[in-house]
């Protein structure tokens, strides 16, 4: 792929066409004696402003909807709280299922399909290689970074990038490192999880980029290593540091900045240094349904559900896993999908997984599980620490009045199963005796910590009120906390409900910055094999045709001078679960797999007025409808070229 670096002339020109509309806005921050914030579009006759507004957006990974006290969680984070309290909450934020997907829209402002993560990573069934497979964000998306930087904006990023390991020249791949999306400085993890939070990288790895460059943390003369800053590397902590050297690197020359945190905490292996390791000693020992009725009950006293929401209680207790149909796995199979039926002969499906209720957890495996939970939660408590530290020094450099802030999860809670869905006895068993049980959380010293995770039911509890978790469909694997604090903002703003998307994100940044995306049309492309024409849908980008921003800025919903962010239909799909909600926002149609799904393998509904914690399928009565979703739904994936395959499962 070519560098974007190039197009930059052809987007100031767009810029200058921009400008003169009212419909994106440069951002002009009018600050009342009550601390109440609004925002004016630019026109041609509006002064212009000395100084844009600056970003940052702060992503956690996998961080479930209810971990954070200001969504109910029990979880010390009192800097998300001040945040809150110069902000506003956004109840309804949704985003992809999993990592990877999530952030190819981030930076796109698309559909994943359109964009080369129709999958995380390339897929390894039947639809590998074909387009939007590619596994990697592909040349046919635009970069929200490369718009702000060809906008006047210094772009920087620390963390996790998860969409593009190949850095320009290498034998994987060239062009898909942050350096060549438009990001002025980067200290990437390439991939979708580091090995070990402390590092500990083997000379030559190439799990890290800097700048387009492959780095080793933790190595000597690196970063983090010997000789290095800091002197011990613990990735939040690192990254949070890194972006503060970012931003100060240009200091006080004029240019606003787009700074993205995009920490892997609190993702798996579960590691935190002290005080955090042992900050939550005891919290946990009283289970999964007394931890989750506790967040329960905050969340409805802080408003962030109403008093009489039906949560999801949990899954139904599997002291084995069940059977998968006698087919499973054999050529002879023939799996129902969400658009291949039983009905039409499609009737089998894998096995299901052992979830126990803590009331029949051992003594051991209540100990251990507890001790999951702990080191999970010192993890997001660190986490908000390095947020505080971020916004702290927005206020000692005297950008903070002058910045706009988001943070969110990624995706829903992580409910990666132990063991991956046999039995955890033994293991859990094994992790609550010493010597491993003192050592769990902690440095190891080696490349590869233990993949310590904390499985089904403390998910299902991080997901709270909501159903399912990361890698399915329901609310709670693509619901997330969101937070947004307006620049110049004092005091908090009432709760909004409004349904939105981590596709809106990038619309906003640049209505925040005053800066248009490209509109042109692309010229028609037919190709002699089909008919079609390949660059149906797209616009001119410079040298390229891209896919353009299909997300809506939520500034109008922001600034209280709009109720609602999308209209229309809205779908999704990955690894063949898929949802489509429907223009009014009443209704949820829903695709999960036996035995997780319906056995029958039929589209669930559900009413998400009065049913968001997914606990009642009304899709037998209401046929009609689920008929309209789903063709809604199937003409969704076809506009996107999203493929369902032939045996949907997760990433697992």
């Amino acid at each position: 792929m070519k560098t974007l670096r190039s197009q930059s002339s052809s987007l100031r020109t767009g810029l200058r066409v921009g400008q003169l509309g009212a419909a994106i806005a440069s951002v002009i921050a009018l600050v009342s004696c009550s601390g109440e914030v609004s925002v004016a579009p630019q026109t041609a006759s509006t002064p212009v402003v000395a100084k844009r507004p600056n970003i940052l957006y702060i992503m956690a990974d996998d961080l479930g909807y209810s971990d954070i006290h200001a969504f109910g969680g029990e979880i010390d984070t009192p800097n998300l709280d001040a945040l809150v309290q110069s902000g506003r909450i956004l109840t309804n934020h949704h985003t992809g299922t999993v990592c990877a997907i999530t952030r190819a829209m981030l930076i796109s402002g698309t559909d994943h399909h359109l964009v080369g993560e129709g999958t995380m990573g390339a897929p390894t069934d039947e639809r590998k290689g074909l387009p939007g497979y590619e596994g990697y964000l592909n040349d046919r998306a635009l970069s929200v970074a490369q718009l702000l930087k060809d906008g006047g904006y210094h772009t920087y990023m620390a963390g996790k990038w998860h969409i593009g390991s190949g850095i320009v020249g290498s034998a994987t791949g060239s062009g898909q490192t942050p350096d060549q999306w438009g990001f002025e400085h980067s200290y990437a993890l390439l991939g979708g999880a580091a090995t070990n939070h402390f590092a500990h990288e083997l000379a030559g790895s190439k799990n890290y980029a800097e700048d387009g460059q492959y780095v080793q943390p933790g190595q000597p003369g690196q970063p983090g290593g010997t000789g290095g800053s800091p002197a011990v590397f613990y990735s939040t902590d690192f990254y949070t540091q890194r972006l503060i050297s970012y931003i100060d690197s240009n200091k006080g020359d004029g240019k606003p900045f787009f700074a993205y945190a995009a920490f892997t905490s609190p993702h798996w292996p579960l590691q935190v240094p002290e005080p955090y390791l042992h900050d939550y000693a005891g919290k946990y020992d009283a289970g999964y349904d007394v931890i989750r009725a506790a967040r329960i009950a905050r969340q409805k006293a802080l408003g962030i559900i109403p008093a009489d929401f039906n949560p999801y209680p949990g899954a139904t207790e599997t002291l084995s896993a069940s059977a998968g149909t006698a087919n499973n796995g054999t050529v002879n199979a023939k799996y129902v999908s969400a658009v291949h039926s039983a009905a039409q002969g499609y009737t089998d499906y894998g096995t299901g997984y052992v979830n126990k209720s803590w009331a029949s957890l051992s003594a051991d495996e209540k100990k251990a599980q507890a001790r999951y939970m702990e080191i999970y939660a010192g993890m997001v408590e660190n986490l908000d620490h390095n947020i505080g530290l971020l916004i702290q020094h927005l206020k000692d450099i005297g950008e903070y009045d002058n910045t706009f802030i988001m943070f969110q999860s990624d995706n829903g809670a992580e409910g990666w199963p132990i063991d991956s869905g046999a039995d955890p006895t033994a293991t859990d068993t094994a992790n609550a005796a010493d010597p491993v049980y003192s050592t769990l959380g902690t440095d190891n010293g080696q490349q590869n910590a233990r993949r310590l995770q904390y499985g089904l039911r403390w998910a299902e509890v991080s997901a709270t009120p909501f159903r399912l978790t990361k890698g399915y469909s329901g609310e709670g694997g693509v619901s997330t906390p969101l937070i947004v604090h307006l620049p110049g903002q004092t005091a908090q703003k009432p709760t909004l409900r409004a349904f939105t998307h981590v596709t809106d994100n990038t619309a906003t940044f640049l209505a925040v910055a005053g800066i248009a995306p490209p509109t042109q049309a692309a010229p028609a492309l037919i190709s002699s094999l089909t008919g079609v024409d390949q660059n149906k849908g797209k616009v001119v980008y410079g040298n390229r045709y891209v896919y353009p921003i299909t997300g809506q800025s939520m500034l109008p919903l922001l600034n209280d001078q709009g109720t609602d962010v999308h209209t229309a239909s809205f779908g999704d799909e990955a690894y063949g679960r898929g949802y489509l909600r429907s223009a009014d926002g009443k209704w949820k149609a829903l695709w999960t797999e036996p035995p997780r799904g319906p056995v029958d393998g039929h589209w669930q509904l559900y009413d998400m007025t009065s049913d968001r914690g997914e606990t009642t399928d009304v899709a037998t009565q209401n046929p009609s409808i689920v008929d309209g979703l789903v063709q809604q739904w199937n003409a969704y994936m076809t506009g996107v070229g999203g493929v369902e395959p032939l045996r949907p499962r997760g990433y697992y």
